[in-house]
């Protein structure tokens, strides 16, 4: 944990030294540490050093670079990444995709065509690429859905696969852990292609060559062959506790052959990322 706050504050005062004025500088240093402090309240108003107003105009108005900032993170998230990659066999690098919300209420003019509903939830609707190796845990990129019959989520986040740095496929094996929301034959066919291997969430639903659909299944770690893919996966299931308590039954398939005990532990590290 020390080694990782020491990383972190070397990157606070690269960022802090982006900035064009003093002004600025202390309300990103005031935003940065309402993360740093990770107690649960990272929102302006929280800030004991800043008004709420003074960090809103400076997310919103003042003019400081903000490719510069990104550009200085993914650097320095390349280097520690890579840090985590010893000499011999691959590590895994997981690349965890989702969709989540930022729910908005009111009305927004300026993001009249990006605020939708999706699950009954209204909001803005993010695919996020979360990075994870080692004790690392780390928002890569993210695409915004503007909802439907535009770019579907599996498209956005076949994209953001895409762009992933070679300095880190290169030395890493990906592996891409998704919900359901991307177990279309468009997603799984393009991560194919890109010759990662990815265990996603699958409806229940689905339907088999042989004219039977996923539930029918009895056996856990089933070579089977779906509707629309021309390649076989490997499909398991296990139960997750949702948030009334209950125990819901997840389906997940492999596009690499691997035992059920295996695909069920790597479809639960894809929840893990929701805490």
């Amino acid at each position: 944990m020390k080694m990782i706050l020491a990383h972190a504050q070397g990157l606070v005062y690269t960022l802090l030294s982006l900035m064009p004025s003093t002004y600025q500088k202390q309300n990103l240093e005031a935003m940065l540490g309402l993360f740093l402090e990770a107690q649960g309240h990272p929102r302006p108003e929280h800030s004991k050093n800043k008004s709420a107003s003074a960090l809103s105009r400076f997310l919103n108005v003042y003019d400081w670079s903000t490719r510069s900032v990104i550009r200085t993170t993914r650097r320095r998230v390349i280097q520690e990444i890579l840090s985590q990659c010893p000499k011999g066999r691959k590590p895994f690098l997981q690349v965890i995709i989702d969709l989540t919300t930022l729910e908005k209420f009111g009305k927004f003019k300026s993001f009249k065509n990006l605020i939708t509903v999706y699950n009954g939830k209204r909001g803005l609707h993010l695919v996020v690429v979360y990075l994870v190796v080692a004790q690392w845990r780390v928002p890569w990129s993210f695409r915004v859905w503007r909802g439907k019959g535009t770019t579907s989520p599996a498209r956005l986040g076949l994209k953001l696969v895409k762009s992933l740095p070679l300095a880190l496929t290169k030395h890493f094996k990906v592996m891409i852990l998704a919900d359901t929301a991307f177990g279309s034959v468009e997603f799984l066919h393009g991560i194919r292609k890109l010759k990662y291997h990815v265990i996603v969430g699958v409806r229940v639903d689905r339907k088999l060559v042989d004219g039977r659909i996923l539930r029918h299944l009895h056996q856990r770690g089933s070579l089977v062959w779906f509707v629309g893919l021309n390649f076989p996966v490997t499909v398991s299931w296990y139960s997750l506790k949702r948030d009334d308590g209950k125990l819901e039954k997840r389906f997940v398939l492999s596009t690499k052959p691997l035992k059920a005990s295996t695909i069920n532990w790597w479809g639960k590290r894809r929840w893990q990322i929701e805490g």
